[in-house]
């Protein structure tokens, strides 16, 4: 659904925007259309910033005193 929002709305803006006379309200149409599929994509992709512990390459190891 969200990449037919994403394709519908781009194919409709470059559209109106393509006329010699352009329409506008079919061009906000199509970038809102864009927008909301956009919107609802990033919705479902994960922060980066959710777990730090993944953030690190090189694990650490508590050092053990040899006392």
């Amino acid at each position: 659904m969200n990449t037919v929002c994403i394709i519908l709305g781009g194919a409709v803006a470059i559209y109106a925007q393509a006329g010699e006379q352009q329409n506008v309200y079919l061009l906000i149409g199509g970038a809102a259309l864009l927008m909301i599929g956009i919107y609802r994509t990033s919705r479902n992709v994960p922060s980066k910033f959710d777990n730090p512990q993944e953030e690190s390459f090189v694990k650490t190891e508590p050092i053990e005193d040899e006392d």
